[in-house]
C-alpha cells in the first residue's frame, strides 16, 4: 500500500499485567472505509484511542496522518474528527450553538463556520431546527449532527466509535450515507461497530478476538476464505474460541 494514511505496526497497549491491545499491525489507505470490528472486550476502542492520540501504546510503532503514535498524540487531534460511543454534543445548548462551538475549537474563522453551518443543515435537512436544543432532538437525528460536526473542519482521518448504537434501521441507512459521501471526497474512515450487516459497506474489516487482529480483507475475500454466507458468520467462527467475555 502506497503512502497510507494510518500504519500500525507490533501496537501494544497494557494496563498492569493485562494486554488490552497485542501487538496489532495494519494499514489503511487515504478514501478507505476501514471497519474495526470485535467483540465487546477485544480491545477495539483501546486501540482506537491510540490512534487518536488520545492514549499512548506500551509498545509497538504507528502513523496517523503522517503523525507518530507514540510522540505526537496532540498534532493527530487537530488532523483528525472523533465521535464517541457516548454522544458528545452539548444537550443544552442549540444546535446551532453547538456547531459554533466546534467550529471555534477547530479553529475555524467565524465566517467559514457560518459558512459551514449552512452547508450541514441544508445537507440534513436541518434548517428548521438550528435554534432547537440539541437534547430535544430524537436520537438518530443527534448521532447525525454529531458526525457532521466531527467533520466540520474537513480532517484527514474520521474515526467512529459504534455510531449507529441504538438507532432505528432508516436513521442507520441514512447515517451510512453521510459516511460513503465523506469518503468519497477523500476522508478517511475509520469505523467500529458491532452491527454486522455494516461489516459489508466497508472497503476491508479487521476482527480483533482477544487483543489481537484475527482476519483483515476486504468481506467478500473474508467470506470466502471462511466459507460464509455473511459476515455475521464469520464473526461468529472467529470469536467462538474468545476467552474474554463478551
Amino acid at each position: 500500500m502506497n503512502n497510507p494514511i494510518i500504519s500500525v505496526k507490533d501496537l501494544s497497549k497494557k494496563f498492569g499485567d493485562f494486554t488490552a491491545v497485542d501487538r496489532i499491525s495494519f494499514e489503511v489507505e487515504k478514501g478507505e472505509i476501514f471497519g474495526f470490528l470485535g467483540a465487546n472486550g477485544a480491545g477495539k476502542t483501546t486501540a482506537m484511542r491510540m490512534l487518536c492520540g488520545l492514549s499512548y501504546p506500551t509498545s509497538g510503532s504507528g502513523t496517523v496522518a503522517g503523525f507518530d503514535v507514540m510522540r505526537e498524540g496532540e498534532r493527530i487531534k487537530r488532523r483528525i474528527g472523533y465521535m464517541s460511543q457516548r454522544f458528545s454534543l452539548y444537550d443544552n445548548l442549540t444546535v446551532w450553538e453547538n456547531i459554533r462551538l466546534y467550529g471555534g475549537i477547530y479553529g475555524l474563522s467565524r465566517r467559514e463556520i457560518l459558512r459551514r453551518a449552512v452547508v450541514v443543515l441544508n445537507r440534513l435537512n436541518f434548517r428548521s431546527e438550528s435554534r432547537t436544543l440539541v437534547g430535544a432532538l430524537p436520537l438518530g437525528w443527534k448521532q447525525k449532527l454529531a458526525f457532521s460536526v466531527a467533520t466540520l473542519h474537513r480532517p484527514e482521518v474520521i474515526f467512529l466509535d459504534e455510531p449507529t448504537g441504538g438507532v432505528d434501521p432508516v436513521t442507520r441507512r441514512q447515517f451510512w450515507e453521510l459516511i460513503y459521501e465523506s469518503a468519497a471526497g477523500g476522508t478517511t474512515v475509520f469505523v467500529t461497530t458491532h452491527y454486522m450487516d455494516e461489516a459489508e459497506y466497508c472497503s476491508r474489516v479487521s476482527i480483533m478476538v482477544d487483543g489481537r487482529i484475527r482476519a483483515l480483507g476486504k468481506p467478500a475475500e473474508l467470506k470466502k476464505q471462511y466459507a460464509a454466507q455473511t459476515m455475521d458468520e464469520v464473526f461468529r467462527t472467529l470469536a467462538r474460541g474468545a476467552k474474554r467475555a463478551e
